[in-house]
């Protein structure tokens, strides 16, 4: 059983290899564990000890500083190699040569010698509470290293440094809210890696942080740092880490699958490997059967751990398309056209949609059970914007690393004008990089059939005109509207059934259709609400007169003007004939629409 490929580490390799540049940040998964070529018990191993592993080559100095930790090197003996040299170059003798310095030495110039001795040892003590010394020693090294006496350099092999938890060394805050050590370090780093020497020279630095976002600004922008993202685990791995896992276990012990391996890694797409460990040893531990809801269980509790329940949650819609009232045309073309096409896994596959109408026109519902019909992944985005500084790109990039370990994936986002913003020159700068990056990621060919947006808004004028374009959720743009004619009807009978014991005569459906003028879904459904509420109350059926006395009581709220002209923006923003209340509108009557928008714009309304 070979061990997976890692491209990022290939990837890394050729940088340096090349010397396009030597400082490099490792970001992503990079808290996750890492098969090494052996496959032994121990194969899987954390980043850190992956890395070492990996490259321990010949000619090479393999150094790692862990936060608070000691200064360590990979190999026996590296350590007394880097202590020769760095004598040798403070003093200009070894360590041999300089302690029979010593013994000949008197007075000052034999306290001199001893404070040299002393240095090394000490500042190396030291470091191991002290990330500002460490940071310092560590630049020191290097410059120890590439430097020459006598015409050879001090130390014959190149230094690799990898320097763990880099984002808290090095934090992204504003300079005026850093503490002194922690412009220290930032000024210390950003001399290292800006040296033309090092720039020039055979040493490397490897930063290891979640996201470079959460480096600092002065470090993260540097052009000399380039950086490498380390994948969540595809299929593929998470195959061979359930395969490895099972051979490692006695045979009594072992996982009862209630699938084969190959489904059980599909159905794991999401999952870190130490979050299938956990699933694994907790199967193994309870000696019971791994079943696919145990797996979906595990998959919404780490992608939520990951992002944060106040920025996703797992939507499980118990409703399908039989259960939504009206819409027939609607329906049709959703069930006919749309999920068909969100089905679809090539190029074919439609990116997204997006789904406008009136506030109270059934949005949400109706396409709640879009989602149920699909049958796939369905993550509701509540909010990626955070109020701490540099935050949103950093959960922007988390939402990113786990669509692209999802094999399918639906993203439903309501209220999607109030979730994104402009990019015009009056939004704020996050806002418009976020937002960028939203539009990136839906015109992605990666993502398209994997990853399907949905955004429901009343207010589709208030999303960036990039977003609706063609490519991305432009491509099918949905007015969802209040129901008229047989639709109509539909609700009022709906309605009134759990109230009303016998169906609705023609007069009676023609008089309920006039004191219900202007209804919406959410309306329709209120007045169900009431008049179920008032049956049971009373505990007999209502007459058809009392249902009229309940309609009549109502008064309908102060927002008519604001759902016209969400309906006329649903309307002048729809990019489907067949799902205008007339296909055949002509350009005469959409012309007619656009200046009633602006009638109603002129009105300074809350709109």
């Amino acid at each position: 059983m070979n061990a997976p490929p890692h491209d990022f580490l290939r990837q890394a390799g050729r940088i340096l290899n090349s010397g396009q540049a030597r400082s490099v940040v490792l970001t992503g998964n990079i808290y996750d564990l890492f098969c090494r070529a052996d496959e032994g018990p121990d194969a899987y191993v954390p980043l850190i000890p992956f890395l070492t592993a990996q490259w321990d080559l010949p000619g090479l100095i393999v150094i790692t500083y862990e936060l608070n930790g000691p200064i360590r090197f990979h190999r026996e003996g590296d350590g007394e190699k880097i202590r020769d040299a760095w004598l040798r170059w403070r003093s200009g003798y070894d360590s041999n040569a300089l302690a029979i310095q010593r013994m000949l030495a008197k007075g000052k110039a034999a306290s001199d010698f001893d404070l040299i001795l002393q240095t090394y040892d000490d500042t190396l003590r030291r470091a191991v509470n002290n990330p500002t010394l460490a940071l310092e020693f560590l630049r020191q090294m290097c410059l120890c290293s590439r430097t020459v006496l006598g015409g050879k350099r001090l130390l014959a092999e190149n230094l690799l440094i990898l320097i763990e938890g880099a984002d808290l060394l090095m934090p992204d805050a504003p300079i005026a809210s850093l503490s002194d050590v922690d412009r220290q370090r930032i000024g210390i780093c950003h001399d290292w890696f800006s040296d033309p020497g090092f720039l020039t020279g055979g040493d490397s630095v490897v930063l290891i942080a979640e996201s470079r976002s959460l480096l600092h600004h002065r470090i993260a922008r540097l052009p000399q740092l380039l950086e490498v993202e380390v994948p969540a685990p595809d299929a593929s791995v998470r195959a061979h880490f359930i395969a490895w896992f099972e051979a490692a276990l006695p045979e009594q012990a072992r996982v009862k699958l209630g699938t084969a391996e190959a489904d059980l890694a599909q159905w794991t797409a999401g999952l870190s490997l130490q979050a299938v460990m956990q699933l694994l040893k907790g199967a193994s531990h309870e000696e019971r059967p791994l079943t696919q809801t145990d797996v979906v269980a595990k998959v919404e509790s780490f992608i939520q751990s990951q992002l944060g329940e106040d920025i996703v949650e797992f939507k499980k819609p118990a409703h399908r398309l039989d259960d939504v009232v009206g819409f027939r045309r609607l329906k049709e073309f959703l069930a006919n056209d749309l999920i068909p096409r969100l089905a679809l896994s090539g190029p074919e596959a439609l990116a997204g949609a997006a789904v406008c109408g009136p506030i109270g026109g059934g949005k949400t519902f109706i396409f709640e059970a879009v989602a149920a019909e699909l049958d796939i992944v369905v993550l509701v985005l509540k909010n990626i914007r955070s109020q701490w500084f540099g935050q949103t790109d950093v959960i922007f990039e988390r939402l990113r690393r786990v669509l692209n370990a999802l094999s399918k994936v639906l993203i439903f986002i309501d209220e999607a004008d109030t979730q994104f913003g402009g990019v015009g020159a009056h939004t704020h700068e996050t806002e418009r990089r976020l937002t960028g990056k939203i539009q990136a990621m839906m015109s992605d060919p990666q993502l398209r059939g994997r990853v399907i947006w949905l955004l429901v808004t009343a207010r589709i004028h208030l999303l960036s005109p990039d977003l609706r374009r063609p490519g991305r959720v432009g491509d099918l743009i949905i007015p969802t509207l209040d129901p008229e004619g047989p639709d109509r009807e539909e609700f009022l009978r709906w309605t009134v059934k759990p109230a009303l014991d016998t169906d609705l005569t023609k007069p009676q459906m023609a008089e309920l259709e006039t004191v219900t003028r202007g209804y919406s879904a959410a309306a329709f459904a209120s007045l169900r609400s009431e008049l179920k509420a008032r049956t049971r109350q009373l505990g007999r059926p209502l007459k058809f007169k009392e249902i009229l006395e309940r309609v009549a009581d109502n008064l309908p709220p102060a927002i008519e003007e604001t759902r016209r002209y969400q309906t006329l923006q649903a309307l002048v923003n729809c990019t489907r004939r067949s799902l205008l209340p007339d296909p055949n509108v002509t350009e005469e009557q959409r012309r007619a629409w656009e200046n009633e928008l602006r009638r109603l714009e002129a009105k300074s309304l809350d709109l």
